[in-house]
């Protein structure tokens, strides 16, 4: 512990961290891109790294813009985000990283960001300047944004670099929430929470010099930025990185890239190690060689034990050790980690009663129970990280043996969010009633601890409550999903409506194209039913069957329940089955009722 506060000490913002590593590990590879997930096409030293965000940072002040003014980052993936946002941050430049928008695609997103933050200048690189200065000249509160391509900034102009007036409470970037319950919104994140959540990260997950980072996560995300990208910069060692097309195109170039590059640290959602199973054949995992994986980070979605089990059982063959895949928990507003499995310990279950889990009760049931529910433990927190599970409507502490909701303190909490003061306290500035404990931040997340590890349940604002029991509609999508081979993976939700004044539960999954013209309609939804009849006890009220690509996301490839929730009040889904729609004597309901 003693010898992790002292390097916490080293660097007090993450400029002080780019200049140590630009000044003594000049030519040292930071950072290669594999544009197809297999061939290298660039790379950046620290000291070339160093150089290009000390370019851009002068362009930025040239441009006029003066510390904490924002910049909109808009890079398809590569390398010239990560020179972008370190160009920011010598700026003294908040960095709101984004997605760009794909042709022909509707920018409501990037508007809602920008005009949240009053961006006042986007970045991006020539190669997509063109498309980026078109899309944004269609609306006019965005048609004046200021345009800088990167990528064609001279690099000798960094003589007339200033050094920027920030300390670790300054904010280094805004990161904004994947908006799947709510408008997106700016979490300020500082240059102290981002180094503390860094040496967090590492306390069980053992990052140093040697390690490898292998990564397709998006870089706007939090996790592929904080995880994938800044980490190795923080312990000095290799990355890796690829487009996320090339992974979910053909899952197999993640594991191989691992293998080739004897990679040792990597992270992924729990669809991605899913995918992995599903997709990577015998003969592809015939040549691939596990063994370097230290911790392979399952988290940013909720983990199921299934996935977790069988993903291990399928890359056993490949030298994938059991105590390498490490569930984690953590949100934006945390920065990122908040709980993890160590390297080396055992993940536990927990074997619940589901009916009692429904009264938010915990009593442990025997595995084969016919009522038994496993969930997986998250870890334990580390350092300063304190969490409280709390009722959400009494505010007191909960009961060892009783489910409530998340409440977290800590250095690595944010300092809230952009130009909210009324929900950063409602979030942020938590106390319990009984004590007057805090401040805590509220995640919003159900959960309790057991065997001293952190469970995780569900969504509050996500819960389904049928005739006094609650649901969480993830374990309900994960029924649906393997109760018929035409479903789509991550890709249905489940959400409720109110009918006569009573609770009743709506289904809406895709369909694999490949099965439009054998598709049995009635077959498919009788599985359904009935799975979720034989697992859940519950009757669902409606099914709606749709296209493929057509259920509401985030940015992040999370299911937008609410989004989903009103586009079948208003009956706008693209179904396939009749009625699936908008049953006729819904149409009393309106959007209003949504939640």
């Amino acid at each position: 512990m003693t010898n992790i506060m002292n390097t916490k000490q080293e660097f007090s913002t993450l400029v002080d961290l780019l200049r140590y590593r630009g000044t003594h590990q000049p030519e040292q590879k930071a950072y290669t891109f594999l544009s197809n997930g297999e061939t290298e096409t660039a790379s950046l030293t620290y000291g070339q790294l160093l150089q290009q965000a000390r370019a851009i940072a002068t362009e930025l002040r040239r441009l006029g813009l003066a510390g904490g003014e924002r910049a909109l980052l808009l890079y398809s993936p590569g390398l010239e985000f990560i020179s972008a946002f370190f160009g920011c941050l010598y700026a003294g430049v908040l960095a709101v990283p984004a997605f760009p928008p794909r042709r022909n695609q509707k920018i409501t997103r990037i508007k809602a960001i920008s005009s949240d933050a009053l961006a006042k200048v986007a970045l991006t690189d020539t190669s997509i300047l063109t498309d980026i200065k078109y899309q944004l000249a269609q609306y006019p509160e965005l048609s004046n944004m200021q345009l800088l391509a990167t990528d064609s900034i001279a690099n000798n102009i960094v003589l007339d670099w200033q050094e920027p007036e920030i300390s670790s409470d300054t904010i280094a970037f805004l990161q904004y929430t994947s908006g799947s319950t709510s408008a997106p919104k700016g979490v300020m994140v500082s240059h102290g929470n981002l180094l503390h959540n860094l040496l967090v990260t590492d306390v069980g997950w053992n990052h140093t010099s040697s390690s490898v980072m292998v990564s397709w996560l998006p870089t706007f995300h939090d996790l592929g930025l904080i995880y994938g990208v800044l980490l190795p910069l923080r312990f000095g060692f290799p990355c890796y990185l690829m487009p996320p097309t090339t992974f979910l195109q053909q899952p197999r170039r993640w594991l191989e890239a691992i293998s080739r590059y004897r990679g040792t640290h990597s992270a992924a959602p729990n669809f991605a190690f899913n995918l992995c199973i599903r997709k990577i054949s015998e003969a592809q995992k015939a040549d691939l060689d596990l063994s370097s994986w230290k911790v392979a980070l399952n988290g940013a979605e909720p983990i199921s034990p299934e996935v977790f089990v069988r993903f291990i059982e399928t890359f056993v063959a490949c030298r994938f050790q059991p105590d390498t895949l490490c569930p984690a928990y953590g949100l934006a507003e945390t920065t990122l980690v908040v709980s993890k499995v160590h390297h080396g310990n055992p993940t536990i279950f927990c074997h619940l009663s589901d009916t009692d889990i429904g009264q938010n009760r915990i009593v442990e049931v025997s595995a084969d129970a016919s009522n038994c529910q496993t969930l997986i433990g998250c870890g334990v927190v580390d350092l300063d990280t304190n969490v409280a599970i709390v009722h959400p409507k009494r505010l007191t502490r909960c009961l060892p043996n009783e489910i409530g909701e998340i409440w977290v303190s800590g250095v690595t909490v944010t300092q809230g969010y952009w130009m909210r003061p009324e929900e950063t306290e409602q979030t942020f500035r938590a106390y319990t009633a009984d004590t007057n404990e805090g401040p805590f931040l509220r995640t919003g997340d159900l959960g309790f601890i057991r065997h001293g590890q952190l469970f995780i349940t569900g969504r509050l604002k996500d819960v389904i409550i049928i005739r006094g029991n609650n649901h969480y509609p993830q374990d309900i999508e994960w029924t649906v999903e393997y109760s018929h081979p035409s479903l789509r993976m991550n890709s249905g939700a489940a959400f409720g409506v109110k009918v006569d004044s009573e609770e009743q539960l709506v289904v809406v999954q895709e369909v694999e194209r490949s099965w439009f013209r054998k598709l049995d309609v009635n077959e498919v939804i009788g599985d359904i039913r009935q799975a979720l009849m034989a697992q859940y006890e519950l009757r669902v009220y409606a099914v709606a069957l749709i296209k493929p690509g057509s259920i509401p996301k985030t940015s992040s490839g999370k299911i937008m329940r609410h989004a989903c929730r009103t586009k079948f009040l208003e009956g706008t889904l693209e179904v396939l089955n009749p009625g699936g729609a908008h049953p006729e004597h819904l149409k009393k309901l309106t959007v209003m009722s949504v939640i």
